[in-house]
């Protein structure tokens, strides 16, 4: 009996020894790790997700394109060209200034976009106001291409081909309809506002060219920021 009774406690011990081992892998071994794997592998993957959503806001624009606020886009990489003359060190794409959503991302410098900026503060929504529910996009007739002034063989590179050049073919209202720069600019309900907006952007802009200029501009506005001895240039 006393035989017997000494077995039965040796493996009750042996029993509870064992349960404790198992418990402690469990908790530092085979258990507990794969989880703590789990939640650590899960934190680096949250880490890098929130690493990537910062990467793609700023990439899609926070509102601070080129430090300024309402601009909206990404930076992208230098655009390199074998004809000389064109090219971009530091491009920008836009897509949205003040709350106005260009037709099509427009590819510009810094410089260029800040322009634009103040024109559309400036120039565009003092002249719009409420009509049509206020202004709401810009029609992008134009932006970076590497080509001759004017499409002009032979002629120097076009300030589209430095980024430094936009060209505007309407602005955009909120009730669907438009302003168009060759439908409106004369005898129309909305002449007024176009070439208010038009004068508004000489000064901001190194040269402004729209409908009466040279004959080549009749159907949008042309706006860069090249530097002219005299000044401005505006027509």
């Amino acid at each position: 009996m006393r035989a017997a009774l000494g077995l039965t406690l040796f493996c009750l011990v042996a029993v509870a020894a064992c349960s404790g081992g198992d418990s402690r892998k469990g908790g530092q071994g085979r258990g507990l790790p794969i989880i703590d794997g789990v939640q650590h592998q899960g934190s680096r993957l949250i880490g890098r997700m929130t690493s990537l959503g910062r990467g793609m806001s700023g990439a899609r624009g926070t509102g601070r394109l080129c430090g300024i606020r309402g601009i909206e886009g990404q930076r992208i990489p230098p655009i390199t060209s074998e004809v000389e003359g064109c090219g971009l060190a530091q491009p920008v794409r836009v897509t949205h200034v003040d709350g106005l959503r260009l037709s099509q991302p427009a590819i510009m410098d810094c410089e260029t976009a800040a322009a634009l900026h103040r024109w559309v503060r400036k120039g565009v929504r003092p002249a719009v106001g409420r009509a049509g529910g206020g202004a709401a996009g810009l029609r992008v007739a134009a932006h970076y291409a590497c080509r001759p002034r004017n499409h002009q063989s032979g002629a120097r590179v076009s300030e589209h081909g430095r980024g430094r050049a936009i060209d505007i073919s309407a602005i955009e209202l909120a009730n669907g309809q438009e302003m168009n720069v060759l439908q409106d600019w004369h005898n129309s309900t909305h002449s007024r506002a176009l070439r208010q907006m038009h004068r508004a952007a000489c000064g901001t802009f190194g040269t402004t060219l729209g409908p009466g200029s040279d004959g080549l501009h009749e159907d949008h506005f042309h706006y860069d920021t090249a530097r002219h001895r005299g000044g401005p240039y505006c027509r």
